[in-house]
């Protein structure tokens, strides 16, 4: 996601948010109240920017919200208040650009001004606009009346001044302080920003910086970020810039959630004015959005050598011994450079039918296993996301905030985006998104089938950088991992759907005649068992792990652990595992246990042990090639039941007599 984005959703929380401070040192002049001759002309030059709440509501509550709740002005206004914009004359009209900015993309309408009497004027053209300087002007469609501010462009340091602004959206207000300095813009110094000690609330972005004669000297865009001064921009840069141009010249960093390293180049464009707001938000928002995709395709080749499975702590992944991990994490690269798991689970709740929802996160990401209760049918669950996403809602966490309650969310409804998405590893993904007019918000998830349920990975963000959040997504599922289990009954199912299958699943054919056998045939090994091992009945529970394998020079997604429980109670198992020589640059610990596996020491020497409450065996595979092995496979079966090492040696002979080895 890049920096600029990240700084837009710090502003947007309304607007800005200022601290009060009000600065008094000997020998400089004092605060004091406005004239009262002026303070009508300054009212009737400053408006309100607001948007339109959601008329429309396509969510679903535990209960009518209680509006009731609210104070009288909020629940009775049709608009929402994002900011504050002046009239400095010939209808031309200022605000910060970040206001503008906040209705990109937005789901209930475009801005307009308010004035104090609730009168609501519809932009017409935008004349001028400056992301680096943050300001836009524009004119009106209807003129409110020819009220205007005149224009100081030579202020006088240390001098009283008045922040004018809709403040917590409660109305245009003004209050006093100090011009104390003047700073340089960050990147070059093309210009000095204006700092004050006038206090400012939300709300007040875009609105007018005044002298102590009533003329706007700036525009109030942000705080300091280490002192409590507050900044603007000189109205002189509004007037001598470029008429009729959108100019975009701004350093901007993309930042991805899996790296450590941030891709940092210029945001440079510009396009022609006058424009409906419509057409100018288009048009900024295709710029910006073809910016980010540039921005990430840079950072991606950037670091191309090093993304995984390439870089330090690649390899640990590649050939550690392969574990089982059915909550999802992102393969991201730490402090210290290396590549590793990343996310765990935080949370479960539980849900009817033996389902659940288990949640984490990793950087922007919820991460989560939704298992599906074992009432609803599989082709209700991966063919309607409305069902999906209410089973999510289930948990609670997704609420409206209204006054003191928290109303919990039962349904989004249908998503407005129903897509799929295949990622390097070739695996199907379901893409959805679903809208929060309310809040101008939306939800974006990507969802992996699995034969229990979805792996799932989910932002919730503005409506205007759904698209930044979409690529960064895209992206970040080649470093997504998860391995896929269930119980046979529901790989059954799984197993029917073909368009659920990834790419690592489609050439494997799993066999279950429940009482009698189970076979398993892949493309790197097969085998089949009797009942007589271990009970074949549709409540086994079966899983398939995946790690990261070369063939023929490139990376793929391949098996490296299967596992048949009994059932999700009884730990009864049988284990086939994939081991993989280690490369020379790992430590010891890897030699070691590739060690015991090439010349079959304990425990992978066919003879029987305790292991706590449990007697287990394990054996490795002949290989096929009589020369040293990179690859071996291992075969395990564990028994609460006492039994006899002789018959534990029959159990695994079961198990290994129908075993192959395909590849390599």
């Amino acid at each position: 996601m890049s920096a600029r984005m990240m700084d837009f959703l710090h502003r947007a929380s309304l607007a800005l948010l200022f601290a009060l401070l009000v600065l008094t040192a000997a020998g400089r002049a004092q605060a004091a109240s406005l004239d009262t001759s002026l303070v009508s002309k300054v009212d009737a030059a400053t408006f309100e920017v607001v948007i339109p709440r959601a008329v429309d509501d396509p969510l679903t509550y535990e209960k009518p919200l209680p509006l009731e709740l609210l104070p009288y002005q909020e629940r009775t206004d049709k608009y929402f208040s994002i900011g504050t914009a002046f009239a400095i004359g010939n209808n031309r009209y200022v605000t910060a650009g970040h206001v503008l900015l906040l209705a990109v993309g937005d789901l209930t309408g475009p801005p307009s001004l308010r004035d104090a009497s609730g009168h609501v004027y519809a932009i017409d053209k935008i004349e001028k606009f400056s992301l680096q300087q943050d300001f836009a002007v524009f004119s009106l469609k209807d003129q409110p009346s020819n009220a205007a501010l005149a224009i100081d462009t030579k202020p006088v340091l240390n001098s009283v001044v008045y922040a004018v602004g809709n403040a917590l959206g409660t109305g245009v207000v003004i209050r006093d302080g100090l011009y104390t300095s003047n700073t340089p813009e960050e990147e070059n110094g093309r210009w000095e920003w204006m700092r004050f000690s006038a206090a400012a609330s939300p709300g007040n972005s875009g609105g007018p910086l005044l002298d102590q004669d009533g003329k706007a000297i700036g525009v109030v865009l942000m705080k300091s970020a280490n002192e409590n001064l507050n900044y603007a921009l000189p109205i002189n840069e509004v007037l001598k810039a470029p008429d009729n141009l959108a100019v975009m010249d701004k350093q901007e960093s993309y930042q991805l959630d899996v790296l450590d390293y941030d891709q940092n180049g210029s945001f440079k464009a510009q396009f022609p004015l006058p424009a409906s707001y419509a057409d100018f938000s288009a048009t900024f928002l295709k710029l910006q959005n073809s910016f980010n995709e540039q921005q990430l395709k840079a950072l991606l080749q950037q670091q191309s050598d090093q993304l995984f499975p390439h870089g330090p702590g690649a390899n640990r992944i590649l050939h550690d011994d392969p574990q089982l991990s059915f909550f999802p994490s992102l393969i991201a690269r730490n402090r210290s450079g290396q590549w590793q798991y990343a996310g765990r689970e935080l949370n479960r709740v539980p849900l009817s039918g033996n389902g659940y929802v288990a949640s984490g996160y990793v950087g922007h990401n919820f991460l989560m296993h939704l298992r599906r209760p074992d009432d609803m049918k599989a082709d209700t669950f991966y063919n309607d996301p409305k069902q999906m996403m209410d089973l999510l809602l289930q948990t609670g966490y997704w609420y409206r905030q209204v006054g003191p309650e928290k109303i919990k969310i039962t349904s989004l409804g249908k998503p407005t985006t129903d897509a799929t998405y295949t990622d390097a590893w070739q695996r199907q993904w379901k893409v959805f998104v679903w809208p929060q007019p309310y809040i101008n918000s939306e939800i974006i998830l990507f969802a992996l089938p699995v034969p229990d349920g979805y792996a799932i990975m989910m932002r919730m963000n503005p409506s205007m950088i759904t698209h930044d959040s979409m690529i960064d997504m895209k992206a970040l599922t080649d470093f997504f991992n998860v391995d896929y289990g269930g119980s046979l009954a529901q790989w059954k199912e799984f197993l029917a759907e073909n368009s659920l299958l990834p790419q690592v699943l489609k050439n494997t054919r799993m066999d279950f005649d429940y009482g009698k056998r189970l076979s398993y045939d892949s493309d790197q090994v097969s085998f089949n068992y009797p009942s007589s091992l271990q009970t074949i009945a549709p409540d086994n529970m079966l899983a398939v792990g995946f790690g990261y394998f070369s063939d023929s020079g490139k990376i793929t997604l391949q098996t490296n652990y299967i596992q048949i429980r009994l059932n999700i109670t009884d730990p009864d198992r049988i284990s086939i595992r994939r081991h993989v020589a280690p490369s020379q640059d790992l430590d010891d610990n890897f030699k070691e246990a590739w060690g015991k596996l090439l010349h079959k020491q304990h425990p992978y020497d066919g003879i029987a042990y305790n292991d706590g409450d449990e007697m287990d065996i394990a054996t490795v595979i002949d290989p096929r090639a009589k020369s040293t092995p990179t690859e071996l496979y291992t075969a395990f079966y564990a028994t609460q039941s006492a039994h006899k090492p002789q018959e534990m040696k029959v159990k695994l002979s079961q198990l290994t007599q129908q075993f192959k080895i395909k590849s390599p």
